[in-house]
């Protein structure tokens, strides 16, 4: 009950900052606050703060996922047309396939070469949260990881709108651009409203669409552990007997729940009056997640990965947004 009290009381800080300032969000200054309260405050970080500090790193971060997924209607998403899927999946594949290039290149291996990856790839912060609660990333590495998403989201908010007006894009060229290319949901929204309203509704949709991309990615991510969880095994002991993966860790529960949500949001059992509440639920919850890796984090873990992981995500960014151009051009 400690560690969640101070959680829960960052919590109430951060949300009301980031409705106030939505380009920068309530996640982004969670983990700011949480890891601040923490270096201002020692008794903080106290052993009897542990507990509730692991239970909404991982138990909120895990139901945020599925609240998240009532947003996703799949009548929308099928509206989007079969013309936007090549410019989605292409950057997803860019996103992925230079997250692992230049992450060796560069030296960012691991949990965070992962995050960075998956959050430029599908959608921000949310990817980060699924594939954390999916792979058990290092606290480093999320804030990491956050910290570069919400750099390049800040910078393609203040130049996408006028650089799509310098090159003369359609509304909808332009949502999709911003949608595919942008990664925060508030960030895509500000973008493309900023832009004008048939392109800010272009890009929401396909930002939704490009969410359902965390289903087959989280399950990627498990079965890709597991398979390195055996494989270390084998080294420590060879001679222990093999057991088959429980459905129930292949498939994890958070990721059941968010297709659910989307199946029940879809079969029109959420109504649209839930969807501005449900929203600040998961925003909150999420939030409340970081909040605890903030205050868990030790400044040493950040300064002992260096420039590299922004620098990765720099790259990664600037092949997506160019990606998405390119892509559009010729589909």
């Amino acid at each position: 009950m400690p560690g969640l009290g101070v959680v829960l009381l960052l919590t109430a800080v951060a949300v009301p900052l980031g409705r106030l300032v939505p380009v920068v969000g309530g996640p982004v200054f969670g983990i700011v606050l949480g890891v601040l309260s923490g270096l201002l405050i020692p008794t903080l970080r106290a052993e009897r703060c542990r507990p509730g500090y692991d239970f909404a790193a991982k138990n909120l971060l895990q139901v945020s996922i599925v609240v998240l997924g009532t947003g996703l209607s799949l009548q929308q998403v099928a509206r989007v047309g079969a013309s936007s899927l090549p410019v989605m999946l292409g950057t997803l594949a860019i996103a992925l396939g230079g997250a692992w290039v230049f992450g060796r290149l560069l030296g960012v291996r691991g949990d965070t070469q992962t995050l960075i990856g998956v959050g430029t790839a599908i959608c921000g912060g949310s990817a980060i949260a699924a594939a954390t609660a999916a792979i058990g990333a290092k606290r480093s590495s999320v804030a990491y990881a956050l910290a570069t998403i919400f750099t390049f989201n800040v910078v393609a908010v203040l130049a996408f709108p006028p650089l799509g007006h310098l090159m003369g894009l359609s509304p909808e060229a332009f949502g999709l651009w911003a949608g595919t290319a942008i990664n925060d949901t508030s960030s895509v929204v500000a973008a493309g409203y900023a832009y004008s309203a048939d392109a800010g509704d272009q890009a929401l949709v396909v930002k939704l669409t490009r969410s359902l991309m965390l289903v087959p990615i989280v399950l990627t991510l498990v079965v890709l552990k597991s398979r390195r969880d055996a494989r270390t095994a084998d080294r420590q002991d060879p001679d222990h007997p093999r057991t088959r993966l429980p459905w129930r860790r292949l498939v994890p529960m958070f990721l059941i729940g968010f297709v659910a949500a989307a199946g029940l949001r879809s079969a029109g059992l959420v109504p649209d009056g839930w969807l501005p509440t449900l929203s600040l639920i998961g925003t909150c919850l999420i939030t409340s997640a970081l909040v605890a890796i903030g205050l868990s984090l030790r400044p040493r873990e950040l300064r002992d990965a260096g420039p590299r992981p922004l620098l990765l995500g720099a790259i990664l960014w600037a092949l997506v947004a160019l990606g998405s151009l390119g892509l559009q051009s010729f589909s």
